[in-house]
């Protein structure tokens, strides 16, 4: 066993390394680079030349950049790119406000049934998604919504698991505050927005990462109920670069890797919220 010594200001800490602690971080590494190497493999890709990419050439020989100006200009891929925006932006926008209203109710609110009614909710998460494609799609017809914004974001702004993780946060929020809000003549309305909410900003944060996520990779469900370009999303889009002939991988690629960005800047800037409501929702469980 060797032990390490390092001084951080007036502060030291020693680190003892042991064999079985070099195996796990050896595993650990092994494990990052499995779960690194697709991406690794998608930007090298798109900087590489169709030759390269036939010839099975792992790096480029030069960067080229012109892959993701013709990947651009390949597809109408700046509509797909509004289309895929605004279509995130509203399913949040409706999934948090059903979420955190649904929550609250299981959570705060007295009624008849409660406890059933949540566990009721909480079983159709075994109900596989598959099994509800077509009734939707057939009330989606009936409506008239089909080849419509409405048909890709109004489906997908509730959701249970994200009532769950918001009812499990709100649980841990102290009931003396509900007490006091109350002796203050607080309705149940102004005690959510004003108390409740600006306290579960974490819970709240994760729920719309998570929504941002799910509705930016949608695929089968906007490919199903959607006909023109000018209303299918960037998942959707990436398509156009598959042909019978040959599949243009490179141009691919560099579209694909342009669709993962907005993903990865998203989680940037949430990823202190997201790991902390995952957390102190777990822990509330």
């Amino acid at each position: 066993m060797t032990t390490w010594t390092l001084s951080l200001g007036q502060q030291r800490i020693r680190l003892r390394i042991t064999p079985m602690r070099v195996v796990l971080y050896l595993v650990l590494i092994a494990g990052a680079f499995v779960a690194m190497f697709p991406f690794i493999w998608m930007i090298l890709t798109s900087f590489k030349s169709y030759g390269e990419v036939t010839a099975g050439r792992f790096f480029p020989r030069e960067l080229r950049w012109q892959n993701y100006v013709e990947a651009w200009n390949a597809a109408p891929f700046g509509r797909y790119f509004l289309n895929s925006l605004f279509i995130a932006m509203a399913t949040i926008a409706g999934d948090l406000f059903s979420g955190i209203l649904a929550a609250y109710a299981f959570a705060r609110m007295e009624f008849p049934g409660r406890n059933v009614i949540f566990f009721l909710f909480l079983a159709t998460l075994m109900i596989p998604g598959e099994l509800t494609v077509l009734p939707n799609f057939l009330t989606i017809r009936r409506l008239g919504w089909y080849n419509t914004y409405q048909a890709q974001i109004i489906p997908f702004t509730a959701s249970v698991f994200h009532i769950f993780l918001l009812r499990q946060f709100f649980m841990g929020i102290p009931r003396e505050y509900w007490d006091a809000a109350l002796l203050d003549g607080c309705s149940h309305f102004r005690y959510l927005w004003s108390i409740v909410v600006p306290l579960s900003r974490p819970a709240v944060v994760t729920v719309a990462l998570l929504s941002f996520i799910g509705s930016w990779n949608a695929f089968l469900w906007p490919l199903i109920v959607t006909s023109s370009e000018n209303m299918r999303p960037i998942q959707v889009g990436l398509r156009s670069f598959v042909v019978e002939e040959a599949t243009q991988t490179q141009l691919m690629m560099a579209a694909a890797t342009m669709v993962i960005v907005p993903i990865i800047i998203f989680y940037l800037f949430t990823q202190k919220y997201f790991t902390e409501g995952l957390t102190m929702t777990g822990l509330k469980g």
